[in-house]
């Protein structure tokens, strides 16, 4: 008989397999990817999972803590200090203001007005799982709509405590009640509350304490071990246990575990604990956003399509306009607002505490529970969609009408040299020049990077130096060379193509990211390419030569040897590029004779070039002792 465990494990492991690569094929994202694989597989779609789908939700809720838990190990306790004016401030306003809104809303829909509280506070909150998981994936999460995004999230997971001590003071004694099968027991109903508070402020502060001055020795004795496999279950029991300690006292497992990365932010075990955590964070949240999909009462909606999708329009538009209001009061920048309203607009994970604790407690029917949790879902199956919408539709337009910042007037006088791209390569290029007594014009298109280098005394101008204009007043007529040194690879291509065009007598060097792009910039017109990673991973190789017992001159020879060779078969391989079967055949042939140059190891050549390599040093050849 098939263990049914382990036929289940496979089911939603295959389940992601399948649909998370298609979903991100499409420009999805993998949130929305899960959440239809977990739809598909449900109990009212394939029936391939049943009931079990709660256990596992709760059992996958511990991804969310590790998320946060990474979260936090970025954030030094002074910077957590400096969120708190928008933790509380746009956090705390967004909480109270869409609660007023869609409780008002559900109060003159004729519901009670405490039915309305529960719902307007449980609606108010956002699915921290699905907005992080958006914005870390695309690189939003250090904007000025991902931090205010966070903070919200944050206040929101501090929210859910007052509220579920609320709730049962909100009780409707003759409410018709069906009780939810997942009933939520009492959270510390046995407690008093001077009890309760003094257990919370115990269990924070010795989150703080152990993590200041515990784990410390206690990472660097299991590192000590050198053993991998027990520091990672070392981070993990750090995590499950803080998880367990804050369920015990009635706080939020995912702050608790945000909290203690904080603390662990200045360890310089963070990097080790970051790297170890990671993939069980990943995979426990595509399980939980599986979860979330398989919940989905498919019943509900083909019953009352009409009703559904009007409250998921109404839920998503309400909490969309409150956001956009706070963020213009907060003083994002349009095209920030929009962004942290698209992305905060959905119901969260916390509906399913909250609606069978209010449930338990005799403050929503049981019906009407089950109807706002399909909502709340569908909001979050609508996300991905939302941002996608904002993505494609709305941020193109929006920039559009942002003018860029005009061409400063360029003072290039006589210099010999123009270099488009002042980050990590092209600052190299120029310091190097400029050491030599060449003077360069700098350009960069990147308006925070000049901000940051003219902190330090350089001077670069502001433009697109793939515009024929800009170029012209940088000096490029006058100039003897251009250096292409920005790593976006298409703007690479026409910034040669024009300067190629309308400056014939400049010699142009370009940046080449690899090698398909420096056929391109061949193509182009490029008179010398240099491939951004080629020259470091030959130091690198000659360095490793040497550690492998070779003699200096000779791991220099074969490195230099490499070099040669290797850019004489750019230029080969370059005349056939485009012709699979021929490119195919000349690569391997390529090989063949690096091969065959690399073996022909004589004395001789040994001789040629640990003499010049004397001479290099500043020792003259014949100044060797005769053998």
């Amino acid at each position: 008989m098939v263990n049914e465990f382990f036929l289940q494990a496979f089911v939603y492991l295959a389940a992601a397999v399948l649909a998370v690569p298609l979903a991100k094929r499409l420009g999805l994202g993998s949130a929305l990817g899960y959440l239809l694989a977990g739809l598909i597989i449900g109990p009212h779609v394939l029936e391939l999972v049943g009931e079990e789908g709660q256990d596992v939700m709760h059992f996958a809720e511990f991804g969310v803590g590790l998320m946060l838990f990474l979260i936090g190990l970025e954030l030094e306790p002074r910077v957590l200090w400096r969120m708190r004016v928008p933790i509380l401030g746009l956090g705390g306003s967004q909480v109270g203001l869409t609660a007023l809104v869609i409780g008002v809303a559900a109060f003159a829909s004729g519901l009670e007005w405490q039915t309305s509280v529960a719902i307007g506070l449980t609606l108010s909150l956002s699915s921290t799982a699905m907005v992080l998981q958006t914005l870390n994936e695309r690189g939003w999460i250090n904007t000025e709509a991902g931090r205010g995004g966070f903070s919200v999230l944050l206040f929101q997971d501090i929210a859910v405590i007052p509220i579920l001590m609320l709730l049962p003071f909100l009780s409707l004694p003759d409410l018709d009640l069906q009780l939810m099968e997942d009933v939520v027991p009492a959270v510390n109903g046995a407690r008093p509350g001077w009890l309760q508070a003094l257990l919370v402020l115990g269990v924070v502060a010795g989150i703080i304490v152990a993590g200041r001055f515990l784990t410390r020795p206690v990472f660097r004795w299991i590192a000590d071990t050198r053993s991998r496999e027990v520091f990672i279950a070392t981070a993990l029991a750090l995590v499950v246990g803080i998880t367990l300690l804050m369920q015990y006292v009635g706080l939020s497992p995912a702050l608790g575990t945000f909290l203690a990365g904080v603390v662990l932010a200045e360890s310089e075990y963070r990097h080790e604990l970051e790297s170890n955590i990671e993939p069980f964070k990943g995979l426990l949240l595509g399980l939980f956003f599986i979860a979330v999909g398989a919940s989905i009462d498919v019943n509900i909606v083909s019953g009352e399509p009409g009703l559904v999708f009007s409250l998921v329009f109404l839920l998503i538009v309400s909490k969309f306009l409150v956001l956009l209001f706070l963020g213009r009061v907060f003083r994002l920048k349009l095209v920030d607002n929009l962004m942290f309203s698209f992305v905060l607009a959905q119901g969260g994970e916390f509906a399913f505490l909250l609606f069978a604790f209010a449930t338990q407690n005799h403050v929503i029917g049981s019906d009407l529970a089950n109807l706002l949790l399909v909502v709340v879902v569908l909001t979050m199956m609508i996300t991905p969609l939302l941002i996608i919408f904002y993505e494609r539709l709305i941020r193109p337009r929006f920039t559009e009408l942002v003018p860029p910042p005009e061409d400063e007037q360029i003072d290039a006088g006589d210099n010999p040299v123009v270099v488009a791209g002042y980050g990590r390569f092209g600052q190299i290029v120029s310091r190097l020049l400029k050491a030599e007594g060449f003077q360069t014009t700098l350009l960069d298109h990147d308006a925070g990077q000049i901000e940051l280098t003219g902190r330090f005394g350089y001077k670069v101008f502001y433009g697109d130096a793939s515009r024929v204009e800009l170029l012209e007043a940088a000096g490029a007529g006058r100039a003897r060379l251009l250096v292409i040194a920005i790593d976006e690879r298409r703007k690479a291509v026409r910034m040669v193509q024009t300067a190629q065009q309308h400056f014939p007598n400049l010699g142009i060097l370009a940046r080449a990211y690899d090698r398909s792009h420096a056929y391109e910039l061949m193509e182009a017109g490029a008179d010398v390419i240099t491939r951004e990673t080629f020259g470091s991973a030959l130091i690198m190789g000659e360095e490793a030569l040497k550690l492998l017992g070779y003699e200096d001159a000779q791991a220099y020879r074969v490195m230099h040897t490499f070099k040669h060779h290797d850019e004489a078969g750019l230029r080969k391989l370059y005349a056939v590029w485009g012709d699979e079967h021929a490119y195919g055949l000349r690569v391997r042939q390529n090989l063949e004779d690096l091969e065959k140059v690399l073996q022909d190891d004589t004395e001789e050549a040994d001789a040629h070039i640990r003499a010049a390599w004397k001479y290099l040093r500043g020792v003259k050849a014949d100044d060797e002792p005769e053998s």
